[in-house]
């Protein structure tokens, strides 16, 4: 039976349990990966056992966050958590073993289908600030291992603050990460000013190749294998590369298609404004996330996506 449960309430199970394995979403960035970290060290630092499946699509801008909570091949843990994950289709490769055997899941995506056996799912900017006041339940406090995890978790899900999704409790929950330990200025240098020179070029081509509909109100970009290939790019390179697109002057729906292991593997990440609900229009497609920020998966051409998703478009733009 799937149920819901607080902050308090996922605490107090913790407390009672013991063994953990945390597993983290495909293609991780720094939330799921920053509370995988902060939650393994919590969980130790209480004196329990606790460790984080590899994610095979880690980068290394993310894996130092993790690297010293992997899980030994020959662990056998009692209880499964995973956090900021949405959905099963959401799991890594060497996760899905554990789909319809999850403990707990911590995720603060309205699109959650309460799939584990307990749920905690917040309304918050991230999953880093679920995770945040879930140790505090726990032992009182965080170390600054843990507040370095969680600052780098609050700080990538809302753009080092300038998101849309950003609020007051984000500023909170960082400003007391701060006062914990993280290092708040090595990370905000680490995670948001600086740019391999694949970074530059990759952003130059997307720059260039960016579509414009409904009158400006949509702006598309595509990256292909070809262009990866060309910059040099990597995983890392492409982090949060989503948000080009909606900063344009009078975009109101940044939309992205990025070819993945084929040309008929792409992966859509849709960022919009308060007029525009991201999730309903990702859930056209099996996806979602948050209102302002939602994606999906395709086994479908660029080409063949994007006449789809214009089509969908209609429905939100043509009032406008």
């Amino acid at each position: 039976m799937c149920t819901t449960i607080t902050i308090e309430e996922a605490a107090a199970w913790l407390k009672e349990h013991d063994n953990f394995l945390i597993l983290t979403h495909r293609r991780p960035d720094g939330d799921t990966i920053g509370c995988a970290g902060a939650l393994a060290e919590g969980l130790q630092a209480a004196g329990k056992t606790a460790f984080v499946l590899h994610n095979p699509e880690i980068t290394p801008r993310y894996s130092r966050f993790v690297a010293a909570y992997m899980a030994p091949e020959e662990y056998k843990q009692d209880h499964v958590i995973v956090v900021d994950t949405a959905s099963y289709s959401q799991f890594p490769r060497n996760g899905e073993a554990f789909i319809g055997a999850v403990s707990l899941c911590i995720d603060h995506h309205p699109s959650n289908p309460r799939y584990a056996e307990r749920n905690c799912l917040v309304d918050a900017a991230s999953c880093g600030e679920i995770v945040y006041e879930l140790l505090l339940r726990l032992s009182g406090g965080i170390n600054a291992k843990a507040a370095e995890s969680l600052y780098a978790a609050v700080s990538t899900d809302t753009g080092c603050f300038a998101f849309a999704n950003t609020t007051a409790d984000a500023h909170r929950v960082a400003a007391e990460l701060i006062e914990a330990g993280a290092p708040h200025q090595k990370l905000n240098k680490l995670l948001f000013r600086t740019k391999t020179r694949s970074r530059i070029l990759i952003e130059s081509m997307i720059n260039s190749g960016l579509e414009f509909y409904f009158d400006g109100a949509v702006a598309i970009s595509s990256i292909t294998r070809e262009m990866m290939e060309a910059a040099g790019a990597n995983e890392d390179d492409v982090d949060d590369i989503a948000s080009l697109p909606g900063s344009v002057d009078g975009v109101l729906a940044g939309i992205t298609i990025r070819e993945l292991t084929s040309k008929e593997d792409c992966k859509v990440s849709v960022r919009t404004t308060q007029s525009i609900n991201a999730n309903q229009i990702c859930a056209r497609f099996g996806g979602g996330g948050h209102a302002l920020a939602a994606g999906f998966s395709l086994e479908k051409t660029i080409p063949e996506i994007k006449k789809e998703l214009l089509e969908a478009l209609k429905e939100f733009f043509v009032t406008l």
